[in-house]
Parts: structure tokens; C-alpha cells; sequence
């Protein structure tokens, strides 16, 4: 059974018939683009992924992995990075944007989660979000994808974005987006669906020039600005291509064509 979210049972807002019915439509057009969307912060335990996700605020996911494998060669565990310095991380991690901060969190988180939790990445957005660097969008990318416990969705600026295009939300403020996502889709579609948003809006519905016409969504968008071009199952087929290449692609002129 998946885990309890406080904000699963504790003022959810009550949704109309009309965005059940589309959201019903988008959770099915994007499980068919991508049926298993995966993170795209390479890791290779729960606490490389916390470290990355905690990297990756305001910066990019490809800068990210190109930090972090030097980074976890020095210091695999938490204990190590415990016993690091502040100048020695920020070097690390300088690439990433707001080092100083981001070397004293994982200096702090490092130390906290080797002395309270014995070297393990706790498994509740509480201890979780009591950690430096982590708010509740960290959280939410640890549990569900190092843990797969369904705690909430994933709000970044790109799944922000297409939660207000596809009119499923009014809101900026990311916890009143993630509340009323969580009211309109089942608690089982919640860790998938946080990255297919986030994908969606990094590959396809972008923020200054988004793909209208090649979209699975057309259709379905209040904000559409171009009619679609071909069915929606061959279009999502092409961004799921699109996705599992993380935006490269060999034959741009079959999986990007009108992407440019």
C-alpha cells in the first residue's frame, strides 16, 4: 500500500467534473508517451539522488551529472562528506550555482543523516524536509523515486507550467499546484506523474516556445496555440523517443521534426 500524505487527507480542494474528466485524459495520453518516465539525476542510491536533488535548485540536470560523479568518487557516503570541508566542497560543487550554500546544506545533511539515522536517507517528507537544502519537492523526488513511496507530486517550475496550461491548477505556489494534482489523480499515479510533467514541460511544452503541434495533448490543452499535426498516439510515440534520448537525438528530422 502506498504511504499516507499528510496532504492526502487534509484540505484537498474539491475539484469540477470538467478538470476530472481532462486530467483523467492527460493521465492516459502521457502513460502512453511514457509508461515508466524515470529522473533524469543519475544516482545510485537514495543518498546520491538526495545530494543531487538538492544540486540540481536552480541549476540544470545535465550540469548535475556532470558534477556528481567526481563528487561521489571523493566522498561516497554521508560520513565522508560529514568530514569534508566547506572550501574543498564548494570546489566541487562551484559548477552548480549558489555553492556556498549548497556545500554547508550537504555538509549539514551529511552530518545529520550519519549521526541520527545511521547513514541511511530517511523515508518520511517530516525528517526529510528537516534536512538543510531539502524542501518538500526534494522530499517528494526521494521517497518516490530512491523509495517508491507515493508521498506527493513532484513540482518544479516545468510541472508547474503544465499544470496552468492544461488549466488543472490556477496557482503559482508549487504546494497549491502539488494539492490540486493530488486531488485529481489517484495516490498510485502520483510519483509517475511528477516526472511526466516535469519531462512533458522540459521536452515538449516549453516555457517561451512550447511544441503545440507534435503535442499528445493538443487536443485536450486550453492553451493550445497551433492545431496538432497527426493523430495523439503518434505523437506521443515521438515524445516518448524523444524523452528516453533526453532531448538528443540522431534523426532529428523523424523525432524532432517541427521541434526546432
Amino acid at each position: 500500500m502506498p504511504a499516507k500524505s499528510p496532504l492526502a487527507s487534509v484540505n484537498l480542494p474539491s475539484m469540477s467534473k470538467e478538470r476530472k474528466a481532462r486530467a483523467k485524459k492527460v493521465l492516459e495520453r502521457l502513460a502512453a508517451a511514457m509508461p515508466e518516465p524515470e529522473c533524469e539525476l543519475d544516482f545510485k542510491s537514495p543518498w546520491q539522488l538526495l545530494v543531487a536533488t538538492i544540486l540540481s535548485a536552480q541549476s540544470t540536470d545535465k550540469m548535475i551529472n556532470k558534477i556528481t560523479p567526481a563528487l561521489f568518487a571523493k566522498w561516497p557516503e554521508p560520513k565522508d562528506l560529514a568530514k569534508a570541508s566547506q572550501e574543498d566542497v564548494e570546489v566541487a560543487v562551484k559548477s552548480s550555482g549558489f555553492f556556498h550554500n549548497k556545500a554547508k546544506s550537504l555538509r549539514a545533511t551529511a552530518t545529520i543523516v550519519t549521526t541520527e539515522y545511521g547513514g541511511e536517507v530517511p523515508k518520511t517528507v517530516d525528517e526529510l524536509t528537516r534536512l538543510p537544502g531539502v524542501a518538500r519537492k526534494t522530499a517528494n523526488v526521494v521517497l518516490g523515486t530512491a523509495y517508491r513511496i507515493s508521498n506527493g507530486v513532484t513540482i518544479d517550475t516545468h510541472a508547474g507550467r503544465v499544470s496552468r496550461r492544461l488549466e488543472l491548477t490556477e496557482h503559482d505556489d508549487p504546494v497549491k499546484v502539488e494539492k490540486d494534482l493530488m486531488a485529481l489523480f489517484p495516490q498510485k499515479s502520483w510519483i509517475d506523474l511528477g516526472h511526466r510533467f516535469v519531462l512533458h514541460g522540459r521536452y515538449v511544452c516549453l516555457a517561451r516556445k512550447p511544441k503545440c503541434t507534435l503535442c499528445p495533448l493538443n487536443e485536450i490543452c486550453p492553451s493550445a496555440e497551433a492545431k496538432a499535426s497527426g493523430k495523439w498516439p503518434e505523437r506521443a510515440e515521438r515524445e516518448g523517443a524523444l524523452v528516453r534520448a533526453r532531448g538528443v537525438t540522431e534523426d532529428k528530422s523523424n523525432l524532432e521534426a517541427g521541434l526546432a
